[in-house]
């Protein structure tokens, strides 16, 4: 017979352990997570400048930076507050760690086609030292860029003076022995490789490879593939530009690479198509390995039926078992081992299938969301009009639908579930789809690697938001 105060023990530890298993679960997404307001990064007001929107959002691979593009070709490295991190429970905050100008406008003469400064894609490599390299691309001209601190100087050189200028060699009549002096932390930039002429049309992804030596860049009608070390020189590996340009009937949209399998990689169409390609079975993957496509209902089609079947990302799974793609209305989750049809599909904004007329007289119809999943693949996260972002819990099915909103902007606020409503009457919370702003759209946003720490891009301003544990 057990003593009573076995008893008490194991039911306190029976508790104990149901908490640990809620935070674990929360923390994986499993459960409901209840996001709340951690940071905004930008100026708040309504008057906003076509440089400071922002591009394109990365978190490189543990998490501790943070990096925006802009369309006045800055990139702003975010780095996540010590502090922050290591408190308990821990907090979702960064620090301006490093702005520098990766991308100015050009003209080329030849086409008199001016190409534009604005950042489209950034993407980290791996950490091997104590500098961090990030690749950030524009139209036309990929940049590999080495961040690297400095805390240190040297003083008492032989040559020259401590300005830089160099010494008149008669002048020296004894040798010194330089000595290395502490000094503020400097954050120094500087870009290590230009990789450029190698795209006819606008360069739209880029994504390095498992192997961290070997990059693709993508463009309307080809990917290359580069070396990273070599900038004058890449390998055409897709190419779907026909003789006759009249019959062009699709156009690239993304391209990745697969996470642990080096020869392997996806690139999306216009047409609503995914292919996968093995880099082992030829140089030129122009015949893919798999097609990934749903066949479309025809009670569905209409007018605008290619336009909204066109997939504006693509991004595999942390696992590589996974991928999501983007359409304009949903989010669809694809088995790599399945090509006939989605395993699961997720509406973004349903309510806009009867304001499709409305959203193509305003070019609406063709922007281009991005997706991105949690760090455990248990969750995805997509962007909407009227500074809405949509969270789908892969485990419990359910969805959420949260604001970027500026009257948020306090630490620890909870996030209320946005709701829309598609009839006459509304209920108090929601709000009529004829009042939705669509000059308010995310169409950019990131996932912390290992935590519910998300970053979404609203206009100018970078919003940060973290699980409520």
């Amino acid at each position: 017979m057990k003593s009573p105060s076995n008893i008490m023990r194991q039911s306190s530890l029976t508790k104990l352990g149901s908490m640990i298993n809620t935070a674990v679960n929360k923390r994986a997404g499993n459960g409901d997570i209840q996001w709340c307001f951690s940071q905004v990064k930008g100026t708040l007001e309504d008057d906003v400048t076509e440089a400071d929107i922002i591009s394109c959002v990365e978190f490189n691979h543990d998490g501790d930076l943070l990096a925006t593009g802009d369309k006045g070709g800055r990139v702003v490295i975010f780095q996540r507050d010590p502090i922050s991190k290591n408190s308990i429970p821990r907090r979702g905050e960064y620090n301006v760690y490093s702005t520098f100008q990766s991308h100015e406008p050009e003209f080329d003469y030849l086409k008199s086609l001016e190409i534009e400064e604005k950042i489209n894609k950034i993407r980290w490599l791996k950490r091997k030292n104590p500098a961090h390299f990030l690749l950030s691309t524009n139209d036309k001209t990929i940049k590999l860029w080495k961040v690297s601190e400095r805390d240190k100087r040297v003083e008492g050189y032989n040559t020259k003076e401590e300005n830089g200028s160099i010494r008149d060699p008669a002048c020296i009549t004894s040798l010194r022995v330089p000595s290395i002096k502490p000094m503020e932390l400097m954050v120094e930039a500087s870009p290590r490789r230009i990789f450029a002429n190698a795209h006819t049309y606008h360069i739209n992804s880029i994504s390095v490879n498992s192997d961290q030596e070997t990059y693709l860049s993508a463009d309307d009608l080809r990917i290359n593939l580069w070396h990273l070390e070599i900038t004058d020189q890449s390998f055409n590996i897709v190419d779907i530009k026909p003789t006759n340009m009249e019959e062009l009937t699709e156009v690239i949209t993304a391209a990745e690479f697969h996470p642990a399998e080096c020869n392997v990689l996806v690139y999306s169409s216009s047409k609503g198509t995914i292919r996968l390609c093995d880099m082992r079975s030829a140089a030129l993957c122009d015949q893919h390995s798999k097609l990934f496509e749903e066949q479309e209902d025809p009670t569905n089609r209409s007018f605008f039926s290619e336009i909204i079947s066109s997939i504006s990302d693509v991004k595999l799974s942390h696992s590589g078992r996974y991928m999501i793609s983007r359409d304009y209305l949903s989010v669809k989750v694809w088995d790599l081992q399945m090509e006939t049809k989605p395993i699961e599909c997720y509406p973004v904004h349903e309510y806009l299938r009867s304001k499709l007329c409305s959203l193509y007289e305003n070019d609406c119809i063709f922007d281009k969301f991005e997706c991105c999943w949690s760090g455990n693949d248990s969750a995805i996260m997509t962007g909407s009009y009227n500074n809405f972002f949509r969270v789908f819990d892969r485990t419990t099915k359910r969805d959420l639908t949260l604001e970027a909103a500026r009257d948020i902007a306090k630490p620890k606020t909870l996030l209320k579930p946005r709701k829309v409503s598609t009839g006459g009457k509304r209920k108090k919370d929601e709000i009529s789809v004829d009042c939705l702003d669509f000059n308010k759209k995310i169409l950019h946003t990131a996932w912390h690697p290992s935590e519910n720490v998300v970053a979404v891009a609203a206009t100018n301003n970078l919003f940060l938001f973290q699980d409520k544990l």
